[in-house]
C-alpha cells in the first residue's frame, strides 16, 4: 500500500471518528441567522435538517415555523455563498437566498446582508447548537454530570497516554523517566508544524493526519534516542542517578525546544470545535465537539491495542520476562538491550499521542508547559500502580474526573492543590496504587 493511500485511510479515519460532513459549520449559522428576517416576530422555530447544496457552494435548511394560535408550516431555506480558492481561512459571502416562494431579488438579499445580518450576526440564530430542539431530554441533574464528564474526556486522555508511558518503562527497569513531559511538548510542536503545513491546502482530516503521524515520529526519535543515549549507559547505576539523567534530559530538552520555537506559544487554528447536541434538559444542552470525541478514541484504541500487544505478542512474553528477572530472561535469549529499546518506543508514541491531542484540542503546548503534564501524569501512574499498563490507564481516567469534578463544585484555583492531596490520601490507603502488585518485582542488574 503506498504512502499516500495509507495517509488517506487515516484522514477518513479520523473524520469518520469525528462525525466530519461536507456541511460548513459557518454557512449553517449565517443561514439559519437568515431565518427570523423571513417570518413574523412572533414566530418560534424548530431546525428540522440541514443538507449540503448538491453542488458544495451552500446550505439547505429544512425548519418548521410556529405562530400562535395558528398550525405550524413546514419551510424551507437555501443560501448560497461566494465561492473561495482553497488557501482562503474563511468561507465566501452569502451570495443568494432561496424559499418556497423563489430565490430572493438582488435589492432585497443586499438589505438583507447590510441591516440584518451585519446587525444581528449570529445573535438571530435560532438554534446556535445544530440538532438542539431534537435531543434527548433528559432530567437537568444528569444533564449537568453529563456534560461535566464530556468536559473530562480531552484530559483523561492525556493523563492516561503519559502514565502508561511511564508506566511501561517503570515497570521493566524499575527506574523512572522524568522526561515524557517534555518528549510531549515536542511532539505538540510536530502537530502544529503539521497544521502548518497542510492546514491552508486540505481539508480537515489530511491536516489532523499529517499532524499526527508528525507528532508520533517525532515522538519516538527523541524517545530512542533518550533511550538509547541517556537510559542504557545508566542501566547499572543507583536509581538516584537515573533520576538525575533523566531530569538533565528534560531541562536540555525544554531549552532546546525554547531556543528552537522561541518562547511565545503558538496556537493552532480551532478545528473540528463545533458543539454537537448530545442531550437537553430544558433550555440547558449537553454537547460535545467532534475533537473531544477524537482525543477519547484515540486513547480508547491506545488501550485496547496496548493491552492486546502486551498479552499477546513475543514483545509483551519478552517485556513480562525482563521485568520479572532480566538475568533469567537472557539466559533464554532474549535480548535486554532490544526489549528496553523497543519499550522506549512505544511508551514514546503513548507521550507522542498525549502531545497531538493536547496541541489539537487545547490549541497549543509550550515548551514549558510539559513539566506540570509529565508531574500530573506521574502521579496518575503512582495512583493506579506503577508498572501497571492498566492501572495507568484507571489513574489517568481518576486524575480527570476528579479534575472535573472539583472544577464543577469547587474554587478551580484549588484545584491543584486538592488533587495533589486527593492522591496523597490515595497512596496512604493503597500504598502500591489501585492495581499495584502486592510484592515488588524482582529486578535484575
Amino acid at each position: 500500500m503506498s504512502a499516500s493511500r495509507k495517509l488517506g485511510i487515516a484522514g477518513a479515519l479520523i473524520c469518520a471518528l469525528a462525525g466530519c460532513s461536507d456541511i460548513d459549520a459557518g454557512q449553517a449559522r449565517t443561514c439559519r441567522s437568515v431565518i427570523p428576517a423571513l417570518n413574523p416576530a412572533q414566530a418560534t422555530f424548530k431546525i428540522q435538517r440541514t443538507l449540503s447544496l448538491p453542488d458544495g457552494e451552500g446550505v439547505r435548511i429544512d425548519y418548521r415555523a410556529q405562530l400562535p394560535g395558528r398550525p405550524p408550516r413546514d419551510r424551507f431555506l437555501e443560501c448560497r455563498f461566494a465561492p473561495t480558492s482553497l488557501v482562503a481561512k474563511t468561507r465566501g459571502s452569502l451570495g443568494g437566498v432561496r424559499t418556497e416562494e423563489g430565490a430572493m431579488g438582488e435589492l432585497r438579499l443586499q438589505l438583507l446582508r447590510r441591516f440584518w445580518l451585519q446587525a444581528e450576526g449570529s445573535a438571530a440564530d435560532p438554534e446556535p447548537i445544530p440538532g438542539a430542539s431534537l435531543s434527548l431530554e433528559i432530567p437537568r441533574a444528569l444533564a449537568v454530570g453529563l456534560q461535566h464528564a464530556v468536559f473530562a474526556l480531552p484530559p483523561i486522555s492525556i493523563y492516561g497516554l503519559l502514565a502508561a508511558a511511564y508506566s511501561l518503562v517503570y515497570g521493566l527497569v524499575g527506574r523512572i523517566n522524568l522526561a515524557f513531559g517534555e518528549l510531549a511538548a515536542a511532539s505538540g510542536y510536530a502537530a502544529f508544524l503539521g497544521f502548518a503545513i497542510a492546514g491552508s491546502l486540505w481539508g480537515v482530516g489530511v491536516p489532523l493526519a499529517i499532524a499526527l503521524l508528525l507528532a508520533v515520529g517525532t515522538a519516538v526519535a527523541w524517545g530512542v534516542a533518550s533511550g538509547r543515549f541517556v537510559f542504557a549507559p545508566l542501566m547499572g547505576e543507583t536509581g538516584q542517578r537515573v533520576l538525575i539523567g533523566t531530569i538533565g534530559l528534560a531541562l536540555v530538552m525544554q531549552e532546546g525546544l525554547r531556543l528552537a520555537q522561541g518562547s511565545r506559544l503558538k496556537w493552532v487554528q480551532p478545528v473540528l470545535n463545533t458543539p454537537r447536541a448530545v442531550a437537553r434538559a430544558g433550555d440547558f444542552v449537553v454537547t460535545v465537539t467532534p475533537m473531544a470525541l477524537i482525543a477519547a478514541g484515540l486513547c480508547l484504541s491506545a488501550v485496547v491495542a496496548l493491552l492486546a500487544l502486551m498479552r499477546w505478542t513475543r514483545f509483551g512474553r519478552a517485556w513480562r520476562a525482563c521485568a520479572d528477572d532480566a538475568r533469567a530472561a537472557e539466559l533464554f535469549g532474549v535480548d535486554r538491550g532490544r526489549v528496553l529499546l523497543e519499550t522506549f518506543a512505544l511508551a514514546s508514541v503513548l507521550a507522542g499521542l498525549a502531545g497531538y491531542v493536547m496541541t489539537v484540542y487545547y490549541g497549543t503546548l509550550g515548551y514549558a508547559g510539559g513539566i506540570v503534564l509529565g508531574l500530573k501524569a506521574l502521579l496518575a501512574a503512582v495512583a493506579g500502580g506503577i508498572g501497571s499498563v492498566a492501572g495507568a490507564f484507571l489513574g489517568g481516567l481518576l486524575l480527570g474526573s476528579a479534575e472535573a469534578l472539583w472544577s464543577a463544585l469547587f474554587p478551580i484555583e484549588l484545584r491543584d492543590l486538592a488533587i495533589f492531596v486527593l492522591l496523597v490520601v490515595l497512596l496512604v490507603v493503597r500504598p502500591r496504587g489501585l492495581l499495584g502488585l502486592a510484592e515488588p518485582w524482582p529486578r535484575g542488574p
